[in-house]
């Protein structure tokens, strides 16, 4: 089979290096693709929101099936576009991938329907006096989330209401997250920990992905700016306890998808539960996505040792309940590295090395990288997932991880020194 990945990142990297292991797969197209990408598959240069041009390719290349990679493809409407050519492909439909990019129907979808998740006030751009009245009756620390898409790094949290109306005031009248911020959910701050659980979905039924877990913040110790992610590893078994997969799955997986069928909305694809588990073991939605997580995918996909286009076949036909999932008994930390300044300015285009250094019991994905002439540079905030494995333990694969870390150079280069440390 003729398969085609949308997307340029770590998630996409991972997903086609999963997917050549599949022996149904005779060729792998991504679009746009990035240098590493471009060793085991054939990169086109189309972007991932360009759902003419992709559509026109996936009709031109006789591609049997199309996997979507980030969330800007959902939102202009590829899978709904190529359901309606008679396409294959994985992923929800535009209303669907609606829990993702408006965080405002998503959190008034859960209040609909009783899923657990933060108490919460939404307010537009025009409602400046009411936003400044409910941060003076606010109990802080709050979370302010733009609602749209904004890179995964919508979200601040604030500590006081001085900073709440900084914020407020960036989003707004600054435009610090574009159009995402046209409008605001303003919610309740959940101590608790943080637990990213992957269900693949057909609309009706699922299956449920090891746990993992996401490090967001920009400095160790949680500290610092929001990314989209800094590091992960997988499985998260000490937080992601039998108990608590069986509590998500009724109070969370359940629900949602029974009830966005019935609204209309009936989810294929992969629902990302971003959680918090408060201290009774009791799991709270933060956030969902509808598309594999990055960079919690680098550390999720290679426990799958069962076939993934299988999977996501299944996935987009209706038939999950059919297919047999496998798993390896390993453990998997990636560590991103990425350029000195992110999330916000950085410089790009520095050359990588010691890529042809790194040991075999690690796996480096490519987040965001070019090819200049023969040499492999540095073209974005993230630039490498590079991913250590144990057999043994989860300390192992960590060291693993950052031994290779040490072995790869380039100029500005910046990582957090503590991912994975909270699974020990």
């Amino acid at each position: 089979m003729k398969i085609l990945v949308i997307g340029s990142g770590g998630r996409e990297h991972a997903i086609v290096w999963k997917l050549k292991e599949s022996p149904q797969v005779s060729k792998i197209y991504c679009a746009p693709g990035n240098a590493g990408i471009g060793e085991i598959a054939e990169c086109i240069n189309i972007k991932a929101d360009d759902v003419k041009g992709l559509l026109k390719f996936v009709k031109d290349s006789d591609i049997d099936f199309t996997v979507v990679g980030p969330e800007v493809a959902l939102e202009a409407g590829i899978v709904d576009e190529f359901n309606n050519q008679g396409l294959k492909i994985f992923g929800p439909q535009k209303n669907a991938a609606r829990l993702e990019h408006s965080k405002i129907f998503a959190k008034d979808f859960m209040k609909r329907h009783n899923v657990p998740t933060a108490g919460y006030r939404n307010f537009s751009s025009t409602q400046s006096k009411e936003v400044s009245e409910y941060l003076e009756s606010s109990k802080y620390p709050l979370v302010i989330k733009a609602d749209g898409l904004a890179a995964g790094k919508g979200v601040v949290i604030c500590a006081n209401e001085k900073e709440a109306v900084k914020t407020v005031k960036e989003i707004f009248e600054t435009g610090v997250f574009g159009r995402a911020g046209s409008n605001i959910v303003i919610e309740e701050f959940l101590e608790s920990e943080e637990v990213s659980i992957f269900a693949i979905c057909d609309g009706e039924d699922y299956i449920v992905l090891p746990a993992s877990q996401d490090h967001k913040k920009i400095g160790e110790g949680e500290t610092g700016k929001n990314t989209g992610g800094m590091g992960s590893f997988a499985p998260a078994n000490k937080i992601a306890t039998p108990e608590l997969i069986e509590k998500v799955k009724q109070r969370i997986i359940e629900p949602v998808l029974r009830n966005m069928k019935s609204e209309g909305n009936e989810f294929k694809g992969c629902l990302y539960c971003g959680l918090m588990v408060d201290k009774s073991g009791d799991p709270y939605v933060i956030e969902f996505n509808t598309r594999f997580g990055d960079p919690e995918t680098q550390a999720v996909l290679p426990l799958v040792s069962s076939d993934l286009l299988d999977m996501f076949i299944a996935s987009a036909e209706g038939k999950i309940g059919s297919y047999k999932l496998e798993l390896s008994n390993d453990f998997y930390c990636s560590v991103v590295l990425a350029s000195k300044g992110y999330p916000d300015k950085y410089k790009t285009g520095r050359e990588i090395k010691g890529l042809d250094k790194i040991t075999k019991d690690c796996i480096v994905f490519h987040a965001g990288t070019k090819l200049d002439g023969s040499k492999v540079v540095s073209s974005g905030g993230r630039v490498l997932n590079v991913t250590g494995r144990s057999n043994k333990n989860l300390k192992e694969a960590i060291n693993t991880a950052y031994e290779n870390a040490e072995i790869i150079n380039f100029e500005n280069k910046y990582y957090r020194k503590d991912i994975g440390q909270k699974g020990l």
